[in-house]
């Protein structure tokens, strides 16, 4: 496909249709594939012929997905896996070995945190933790044994960012790989690969799906080193299924057209929440009032779906202001469709100590906004209303 722009690539991207010349691609739910004779089921095993040998290895509606993602975040391939965390988890395990150690942001997702604090350190794997707005640190935490720096920018749930070509540049010197992990950004608004990260990972699961209905995860690179994410992924075995990897591919064609809507009505959320006195404070990439919005201008296109703010009165007055809300939907999740609030503190990170959670700006009256499609008069009303409750 000849096209460049971002929109007909997501929607023109697509696998060869069978002799039924399908319009829309099918699903192709099968376990394994028959080969024409021992001598190709020899060389397909052996690598030396290219083709579908098992669904956990390759099938084509994963291939279809990888194929779509590469070329959105200008990576040479990828990786899809059954969730966000499989794929932070197998980025980890393709490269990390006992030793190695990790220099990862402070603000990453609970159960991230919960990976280098517990399941790591068990196979000799150190890490420390930096904060995003603390860059000129970094350098000076990276060990002899540094393999990785890990970074969530912007970031869960406090929409921290760093600049991403400065950390390649000192990531580079270092002889260390950088990775990314874009859930929040996406490629439509941000593509860590083209600003020098070594790999850009992504919970499928939020705005790639966009609609709450499946999981999935990516891993997106140069060939090299999604070689070895595949080696390590097909014998550890987390795989995306073909159905989830059909509607996430679907779900693609949507996502410019999502996101520009999610980015327009979060923006004037934010703007509108910046004028309450309820509330102490406001995160949002694209506020002037963000510590990083020129960084956050410079690599991002817009600012996306989400907003964090932390309310006055703590805890007490955040469950107010949920209990409040009529519209928003109380979940865990994010980047749906629906405009969803979460309490960060007493779900995604409650398995932090309130130290660890001071630290990234988890307070017991924050709240994590998913702004969602609706219309923006009805978010903003169901946002006052909430407001209003806090008495």
């Amino acid at each position: 496909m000849e096209s460049g722009y971002f929109e007909t690539i997501a929607i023109r991207t697509q696998t060869e249709r069978s002799q039924y010349k399908e319009h829309s691609v099918p699903i192709y739910l099968t376990s394994s594939y028959k080969f024409d004779d021992a001598e190709e089921m020899r060389a397909l095993f052996a690598n030396e012929k290219e083709g579908n040998v098992y669904s956990r290895y390759a099938n084509p509606n994963t291939s279809e997905l990888i194929e779509k993602m590469a070329l959105l975040e200008g990576a040479e391939t990828g990786w899809a896996t059954s969730t966000g965390m499989a794929a932070i988890f197998t980025t980890f395990g393709a490269f990390l070995q006992n030793g190695d150690h990790v220099l990862s942001s402070r603000s990453v997702f609970g159960s991230t945190h919960q990976l280098l604090n517990n399941v790591f350190s068990k196979w000799g794997i150190t890490y420390n933790y930096a904060d995003l707005d603390k860059p000129e640190t970094w350098e000076a935490m990276i060990q002899p044994n540094t393999k990785m720096i890990y970074v969530e920018t912007p970031s869960n749930p406090g929409i921290d960012i760093i600049d991403i070509a400065y950390l390649a540049e000192i990531s580079k010197r270092h002889g260390v790989m950088l990775v990314i992990d874009n859930c929040f950004a996406t490629p439509y608004l941000q593509r860590p690969l083209g600003l020098g990260a070594d790999i850009s990972i992504h919970s499928a699961t939020k705005y790639l799906d966009g609609q709450g209905r499946t999981l999935g995860g990516l891993i997106l690179g140069n060939k090299d080193l999604i070689d070895e994410i595949g080696g390590f992924a097909r014998h550890s075995g987390p795989a995306l299924s073909p159905f989830n990897a059909w509607i996430l591919s679907k779900s693609l064609e949507t996502l410019a057209v999502r996101m520009d809507r999610h980015c327009e009505n979060a923006l004037k959320v934010a703007e509108y929440l910046e004028t309450r006195p309820e509330v102490k404070v406001v995160k949002y990439p694209f506020l002037k009032s963000h510590p990083q919005y020129e960084i956050a201008k410079k690599q991002m296109a817009q600012g996306g779906g989400v907003v964090t703010l932390t309310l006055n009165g703590g805890l007490e007055g955040a469950r107010n202001f949920m209990d409040g809300l009529k519209m928003f939907s109380i979940t865990a999740n994010l980047a749906d469709t629906r405009s969803i609030a979460t309490h960060p503190a007493t779900s995604t990170h409650n398995k932090l100590t309130e130290e660890q959670r001071n630290e990234v700006g988890i307070e017991q009256g924050s709240i994590r906004l998913s702004i969602g499609l609706e219309h923006i008069n009805d978010i903003l009303g169901d946002v006052k209303s909430g407001l209003e409750n806090m008495g």
